[in-house]
């Protein structure tokens, strides 16, 4: 691996995204405007990290269907494919319906990406890494957990600091927030949202949260969406970083992967906490003026369009 290079452990998803206005119709159409591009919450915090200027290497699990489509768009954004190519389940799929306000839900098939585990772990990726950044999603599953029980603990002997996001509040909350918990320790930089912060420290007030966060693992950044995001160390919130003003957001998809993913590669690059929450704010402004999850492509396949068949692993 590159010197000091971001190491991300996460998911590779095909993301179809659905611009309805008004709401969904039941049991009839609903028309809306749709399109294919590359997604899931390793993959784009990596592409945005990448964007923001740091050399990043993406370990992931994907399916046969779609594994030459998306190492090609992930080298596109200046990220290097490491991908474990599933026998037997396809890339997963998530389904982004994306109201006139900009905000997202998702339906979720984990397909590939949830299998992700121990067998995938090389620790050879971590010769080099300046940074350890786990995807939450990969903590909700007991392949990935036991992925984390070996990552974590190379990391952190190697000297190597950790981060994670503990990615969705729904599925935190049917892992339960303990199981969560337990997975995140040796994690010294949680990046959670506030309803995510909620489930964790058990703690409704944001700052409150942050603070109990941080006091666990030494730092956290908690993203408030609108209302920008807080930065807390050692039990203490330092300071309210405020969102970046006079967006006209049209896909809220992928926004907190885009702050993570501007953090990580400004923390790389030696800017302090605060700083780099700015960067994140700034990113996450980025990413909601735009369709799908991930930066402008810097060259390579053409976003949404067609997913080729392709089964060569790419390690």
């Amino acid at each position: 691996m590159t010197p000091g290079a971001l190491l991300v452990v996460g998911e590779v998803v095909t993301d179809v995204v659905a611009l309805h206005e008004g709401p969904l119709d039941p049991h009839t159409d609903t028309a809306a405007r749709i399109a294919l591009r590359p997604g899931g919450a390793g993959a784009n915090a990596a592409a945005w990290a990448a964007a923001g200027g740091a050399r990043v290497h993406l370990l992931a699990r994907v399916g046969a269907d779609s594994a030459d489509w998306h190492a090609a768009q992930l080298r596109a954004a200046g990220v290097t494919p490491h991908l474990a190519v599933d026998p037997e389940a396809p890339t997963a799929v998530v389904i982004c319906l994306v109201d006139e306000r900009a905000e997202r839900t998702l339906v979720t098939d984990g397909g590939a990406a949830v299998r992700l585990g121990p067998e995938d772990w090389d620790g050879t990726l971590l010769a080099g890494a300046a940074r350890l950044h786990l995807s939450g999603y990969q903590l909700l599953s007991g392949p990935g957990r036991r992925l984390a029980a070996l990552a974590v603990p190379a990391a952190r002997a190697a000297g190597v600091p950790v981060s994670a996001d503990p990615a969705s509040a729904g599925f935190v909350r049917r892992a339960g927030p303990a199981a969560v918990r337990a997975a995140l320790d040796g994690v010294g930089l949680l990046l959670p949202n506030g309803a995510e912060a909620a489930l964790l420290a058990g703690a409704a007030d944001p700052a409150v949260a942050a603070a109990r966060l941080s006091a666990a693992h030494g730092e956290a950044v908690v993203t408030l969406g609108a209302e920008g995001a807080l930065v807390a160390v050692g039990g203490r919130v330092l300071a309210h970083v405020p969102a970046v003003a006079g967006v006209a957001a049209v896909d809220s998809t992928g926004a907190g992967d885009a702050f993570t993913g501007a953090l990580l590669a400004a923390r790389l690059a030696g800017a302090d906490l605060v700083e780099a929450a700015r960067a994140g704010c700034r990113a996450g402004a980025a990413a909601v003026v735009r369709v799908g999850a991930r930066p402008p492509a810097a060259g390579g396949g053409r976003p949404g369009g067609p997913v080729p068949n392709g089964r060569a692993a790419v390690r």
